[in-house]
């Protein structure tokens, strides 16, 4: 494993692997309950994945408590994207819904669709890229997941009342995303964002060499450790290699020597790589929200988005908070999130 991927895992693990219990807030008197579904979207954009992703995936939606009786309301959506290793599932758990959705409406937000869609693959996670290997998650959470819920649902279906967010791997596809796709989306929130960095390569590690060339099925990496499967998603969705089979994919390292060009590949999908490319797109957002904890790894990469976001004038606001890389991530949601959405998003049919 090269430098750059021993950093990167080590600063993933430095959240997902030792960070404080997550700190819950207190349910808040009087909260009306919102209602779950959770339902199945196709996504086409996932079809023929060489890594034999599922292409029906589970996605949670959180109707508003005003959803059933106002029968002719529409509403504003956000989409909220999970961490690596991690399913919708988990991340419901993470940040407390429903409890923390209602609570926010309870303290003065404004009602609004919230979506969870999945995005886990055999490897642990999509990273939100688009790849022959994993499939094209971008263009899942862009266009297959927001026309399904458009098309379902009482949404104001304009990118004025779209919201993107993320934490960790989700705060990375809510940023690469969402310099994407300012078309699709009106205002942006990355939580504690990874992966957003360039790195260069290092000595190799012949032990992790030796385990990642033992996996021979994507099944397999399910027994690896933590870092490893990650680098494993991480070459499926930014490495991918249609003749390298069974896993489809180039790693940075082979029989011990740096791949300088898998490492410049790993580097074109670091968004403080590609930023500049696409500052007019950030122009055109409502609103950008960037946060991270004191006591995060991430929090480097998390302030030079900000700053590069200031060096050009483009208007977001940026808090480091007291925690971990996990430990607020609920309480984050409810006071913070949420609020964010209810002030940027619109809520009247006249915004475009």
């Amino acid at each position: 494993m090269t430098m750059q991927t021993n950093i990167f895992y080590k600063l993933l693990m430095l959240g997902l692997a030792v960070s404080a219990p997550a700190q819950v807030p207190p349910a808040v008197s009087g909260a009306k309950p919102v209602k779950v579904e959770h339902i199945k979207v196709h996504g086409a954009a996932l079809e023929g994945n060489l890594e034999g992703n599922s292409v029906d995936r589970e996605v949670i939606v959180f109707l508003p408590p005003g959803y059933a009786t106002a029968k002719t309301r529409r509403y504003p959506v956000v989409y909220a994207m999970h961490g690596y290793s991690i399913g919708a599932g988990q991340w419901s758990q993470e940040i407390h819904v429903p409890q923390t959705i209602e609570g926010a409406f309870a303290q003065g937000a404004q009602e609004m669709i919230v979506v969870l869609p999945d995005s886990k693959t055999v490897h642990n996670g999509s990273m939100y890229s688009s790849a022959a290997t994993t499939g094209d998650f971008e263009a899942f959470i862009a266009h297959d997941v927001v026309a399904y819920i458009d098309a379902h649902y009482r949404t104001m279906a304009n990118r004025a009342s779209r919201g993107l967010a993320g934490h960790s791997m989700g705060g990375y596809g809510a940023t690469r995303i969402g310099m994407k796709h300012p078309d699709v989306f009106g205002s942006l929130y990355s939580m504690s964002p990874c992966c957003l960095a360039p790195r260069g390569a290092g000595p190799a590690n012949p032990a992790n060499d030796k385990a990642l060339e033992a996996v021979k099925t994507p099944a397999d990496s399910g027994s690896l450790p933590f870092g490893l499967r990650a680098q494993l998603a991480s070459a499926a969705a930014w490495s991918p290699n249609p003749k390298n089979p069974p896993l489809y994919l180039d790693l940075p390292t082979k029989d011990g020597v740096v791949q300088q060009d898998v490492i410049a590949k790993w580097a074109a999908n670091a968004p403080l790589a590609f930023i500049d490319q696409y500052v007019g797109n950030l122009r055109q957002y409502r609103a950008i929200a960037i946060d991270v904890g004191d006591q995060d790894g991430l929090r480097d990469g998390a302030n030079k988005l900000h700053d590069i976001l200031d060096t050009y004038g483009i208007a977001n606001s940026f808090e480091v908070y007291n925690g971990t890389h996990t430990s607020a991530v609920a309480d984050r949601f409810q006071n913070h999130v949420i609020p964010f959405f209810s002030k940027n998003l619109c809520f009247t049919a006249s915004c475009r």
